[in-house]
């Protein structure tokens, strides 16, 4: 008898299923929504390979109607929404879960960038548009949008604001929440929020748009966006320096917010081994410096016209001083435009070849700056002792508190098995450790599925207790991006 009823209820979910395709497909047309295997496949696993799941189909809508219509049919038939910018995110946040019972929503298809005003600084850009796109269509303005990472050839305008990014300029310019001048938004119940227009005074209460950025698709669904843009880079000088330690790295870049706080735009570190990877990963690069060092530095610094005589003689100066105190051991300036992109190059590599190298657990940590090489250099010999035969590196925005603190499995480590087992008891101590430093377990890459339950754990109670009421208020029947972000209350996790 149970086992009829169950077929019973299996072939009505089934059919009511196959119904909301058949209503997508006709809402939005056979480009704008698939249910192919084939098609679905490539998006529905994470950038990083750690999760894997299933969906009803792929809906691309066209416009930001066409979503808010998309959003009120899921609405109709109870089908959650996963949505999803470039797919490059590293906490899971855009992949749904193994049930096969939620949809996935790609902004792709809307990567227009609907107006750009060079006198204003602004730029109205549809959540689809990729991060290189924009810089490309910024430079033909002599202006920049200042924010880039590794991934701009993939990354959307919409996953940036989703999850906050931060990347290398953020020393100088912020996250991408102050890049945000305005949003559009369409809400769980398919209703739209207009709130492109840019002010630079509104007191008309709460500001919306700043907590749809970094809600991670789960309390609306970014559609558009107004960005500030900047006046072009006119020159830049790119410096690749060794250094004996990351104690070292912060002295040196106290020396350069002192000496230079107004051109300073990146600092980041680079410890040997990852330098290392990056080298054998691509074989035709080449290290910047004859000799090897345990860190090294990437710093870089502009102006906003073409000369930059002034600022190299000041670096080559304070460099000079550097050297010779024995707080740097060498360093190298780029003569080109191309070794300075070559010097970037090393550093945004970093992350694919420690990949190739087998399973890390990746940890998007920051600490306050001035305790960041305490806790590098106290963090990761009390890991590796802990779990013997791993390797503890990190490098990253060391400006701004933020380094990828990896630790990478022993060899001989069988991927998937390892994550799931001592990766797992890894990331839970690294976290605590940062916690103790007066940290956070997430500086830029979201939250999303990978790090939701240690959240709950380490989060402060107050603050996860008015994100769920926030959740509940806006997306009372969790149709947005379920399982992602918000940490279920104590009740729901008790067995």
């Amino acid at each position: 008898m149970l086992e009829m009823h169950c077929a019973r209820w299996h072939s009505a979910a089934m059919e009511e299923t196959s119904k909301f395709a058949q209503e997508a497909r006709a809402l939005l047309g056979e480009r704008g929504f698939t249910c192919d295997p084939d098609l679905l496949e490539p998006w529905l696993t994470d950038w990083r390979g750690r999760f894997h799941g299933s969906a009803i189909g792929l809906a691309s809508p066209a416009s930001t109607q066409e979503v808010s219509d998309f959003v009120k049919l899921c609405a109709k038939h109870d089908v959650p929404i996963v949505p999803q910018g470039g797919n490059s995110g590293m906490s899971g946040g855009a992949t749904p879960d193994k049930s096969g019972a939620s949809v996935l929503l790609s902004l792709r298809r809307m990567n227009t960038i609907r107006s750009l005003d060079p006198e204003a600084g602004q730029t109205v850009c549809e959540a689809g548009v990729i991060l290189q796109n924009l810089h490309e269509a910024a430079e033909e303005h002599r202006l920049r949008f200042p924010l880039t990472l590794g991934g701009k050839g993939s990354a959307t305008v919409g996953g940036l604001i989703s999850t906050n990014a931060g990347g290398t300029q953020v020393l100088r310019h912020g996250t991408m929440r102050a890049q945000v001048l305005g949003i559009e938004a369409v809400l769980p119940d398919g209703a739209v929020f207009d709130g492109l227009t840019a002010l630079k005074k509104d007191n008309r209460g709460f500001d919306l748009k700043q907590l749809l950025i970094g809600s991670e698709g789960t309390l609306g669904i970014v559609t558009a966006a107004t960005l500030r843009l900047l006046p072009a880079i006119g020159r830049r000088v790119v410096i690749w320096a060794g250094l004996g330690s990351i104690g070292d790295a912060r002295k040196l870049l106290i020396s350069f917010e002192r000496a230079l706080p107004q051109e300073l735009e990146g600092f980041e570190v680079v410890p040997a081994h990852c330098l290392e990877s990056v080298l054998d990963h691509m074989p035709d690069a080449r290290a910047p410096l004859d000799g090897s060092y345990p860190w090294n530095a990437l710093i870089e610094l502009v102006v906003p016209d073409n000369d930059d005589a002034d600022l190299r003689e000041k670096v080559e100066i304070l460099l000079a001083a550097e050297i010779e105190n024995g707080l740097v051991a060498d360093a190298v300036i780029a003569a080109s435009e191309k070794q300075a992109e070559d010097f970037w190059l090393l550093r945004d590599s970093i992350a694919p070849a420690e990949r190739a190298i087998g399973p890390a657990m990746q940890h998007d940590i920051s600490v306050p700056v001035p305790r960041m090489p305490e806790f590098v250099e106290a963090a990761i010999p009390e890991v590796e002792k802990a779990f013997p035969g791993t390797r503890g590196v990190a490098f990253g925005h060391l400006g701004d508190g933020n380094v990828h603190f990896h630790i990478l499995a022993p060899k001989g480590a069988v991927p998937g098995e390892w994550e799931e087992s001592d990766g797992k008891r890894i990331s839970r101590m690294v976290h605590d450790l940062v916690r103790a430093h007066g940290g956070s377990i997430s500086a830029e890459h979201g939250i999303g599925q990978l790090k939701r339950d240690e959240l709950g754990r380490l989060g402060d109670p107050v603050s996860l207790s008015l994100m769920r009421q926030i959740k509940q208020a806006l997306d009372p029947r969790g149709l947005l991006n379920p399982g992602k972000l918000v940490p279920l209350a104590p009740e729901e996790t008790s067995p």
